[in-house]
């Protein structure tokens, strides 16, 4: 009897230890699941960085792009609205976009990389257009969009001129949310 009783405490332990590795056997960090509007965040910056390559792209070329994009793997898992809402108010009012950030930008809008182009794009659009959507969630994702798919330290660059367009264009906002 007691050899039984010690027999499925050892399995009891071996099983339990075997289903949850210690951190020392599984040092790799949990990958979290990417939400459904940061994968149509994801989305929108491909089909933007493929708008910014056609320099004269034309309705047409919009449509194909979207297209492009939505016969893409993993689409469905986004948020599909919102990916239309970002792709289409960017390609409508990209001049007025890039009028918000290029004053703060350190060099010419033609020496930006694509992709930094693309985020400040869709995160200017993002503070123009949706305050409901707040100005610190849409720094973070379009940082976490540089440091995803942008350079080394595009990120911070990113960070840098978004600062300055939220207090431009959401001062209230910005201030209300400043410790005093």
């Amino acid at each position: 009897m007691i050899c039984l009783i010690s027999m499925r405490t050892t399995l009891t332990t071996m099983t339990s230890t075997m289903s949850k590795p210690s951190a020392a056997q599984n040092p790799a960090p949990r990958r979290r699941k990417r939400s459904a509007r940061r994968r149509a965040r994801e989305l929108a910056l491909q089909a933007v960085y493929g708008w910014l390559l056609h320099k004269d792209a034309s309705l047409n070329d919009v449509g194909v792009i979207d297209a492009h994009i939505q016969d893409s793997a993993g689409f469905n898992a986004a948020d599909t609205r919102w990916y239309g809402v970002l792709f289409t108010g960017v390609s409508r009012h990209a001049d007025a976009l890039r009028a918000t950030f290029v004053p703060y930008i350190d060099r010419g809008l033609e020496e930006l990389s694509p992709i930094e182009h693309s985020i400040l794009l869709i995160a200017s659009y993002e503070l123009v257009y949706h305050i409901d959507v707040p100005y610190r969630v849409v720094i973070n994702e379009a940082v976490e969009l540089a440091k995803g798919f942008g350079g080394t330290d595009g990120f911070k660059f990113v960070n840098s001129v978004l600062d300055r367009v939220a207090l431009d264009v959401r001062g209230p906002e910005v201030s209300a949310s400043q410790p005093r």
